[in-house]
């Protein structure tokens, strides 16, 4: 289900905005529940009380107020492009809140975690373990995410093994650099030379297949998956819980909240506060373990 202003407005998201394809299956999807919701009723009709009406519907068969946030948002944007184009004297979702939901935590590895993690051993095949070494401690050693890594092109080589640093290109296409660990750098260096022998020719991408080509983030996933299950991990682990990882452990030790968020790369600082609860967590445990008075009498 779609009309000709959702088509353009997702046409000018992916062509002049330069959002993700993922993205824009976002904003189709959203858009689309949209149309269903108001049935009859055109778009640009649509009035607050109606989008109110809209979002408590969506809540009582069980949608999530983090849910509910992104649809309004969506909503909220393709109303405001109405807007712009004359076709809408005032955005209905102005004043419409989601209701709150419990805020979760990111899901971190403890330090102990990852050393096991990274230090487990390898795929039977020199090649890729070298390759699974060289992206698993990429990701914990920069706080990348799982696009950005995959991403990666072999010429971004030449700056992780002489600078310390990669450039990466995150979401809506910006760029940020960011500093690569001693222990990163080696597993790179050692996956140099085994790459020219699996890469097919022409290949840029840094981190290759059996087949030559490109490493998918489905395989990426899977990857570290069973790199979790060698090191005998109690819990699935997935390539942005080293990103969280990273960030928690960095926080934890130097408390420098801004540098965190640049090296992760978010717009708002907001984003980023989530690890302080991460940190506060480390704290508490420190102080119950060591702290005479927090321990619980046996």
């Amino acid at each position: 289900m779609s009309t000709p202003a959702v088509a353009d407005y997702l046409a000018e998201l992916a062509e002049q905005r330069r959002q993700s394809p993922h993205t824009i299956s976002n904003y189709r999807r959203d858009l689309t529940r949209l149309l269903e919701l108001a049935g009859e009723t055109r778009l640009a009709d649509l009035q607050v009380h109606q989008i109110r009406r809209f979002v408590a519907q969506l809540h009582a068969r069980g949608l999530a107020g983090r849910s509910l946030a992104r649809l309004l948002s969506a909503w909220r944007g393709f109303f405001a492009w109405l807007g712009q184009r004359g076709t809408l004297a005032a955005n209905p979702c102005d004043g419409v809140r989601p209701p709150k939901s419990p805020r979760r935590l990111p899901n971190a590895l403890s330090v102990d975690e990852a050393a096991a993690l990274l230090e487990s051993e390898g795929d039977d095949d020199p090649a890729l373990a070298a390759r699974d070494a060289a992206m698993f401690e990429l990701l914990y050693s920069s706080g990348l995410r799982l696009a950005e890594l995959a991403a990666l092109d072999v010429d971004a080589l030449e700056s992780v093994l002489l600078e310390g640093e990669v450039r990466v290109l995150g979401k809506r296409s910006k760029a940020r650099i960011v500093p690569v660990g001693a222990r990163a750098r080696e597993a790179l260096a050692a996956w140099r030379p085994l790459r020219e022998q699996l890469a097919a020719a022409g290949e840029p991408a840094l981190f290759v297949g059996r087949r030559g080509t490109r490493l998918s983030h489905r395989a990426i996933q899977a990857r570290l998956g069973h790199q979790a299950l060698r090191a005998g991990l109690p819990r699935h682990v997935h390539p942005h819980m080293l990103r969280h990882s990273f960030a928690s452990h960095v926080l934890q030790s130097s408390g420098d909240l801004r540098a965190v968020q640049e090296m992760l790369g978010h717009a708002s600082i907001a984003s980023t506060q989530v690890y302080t609860h991460l940190d506060f967590q480390h704290l508490a445990k420190v102080y119950d373990a060591a702290h005479p008075r927090a321990r619980r009498r046996s």
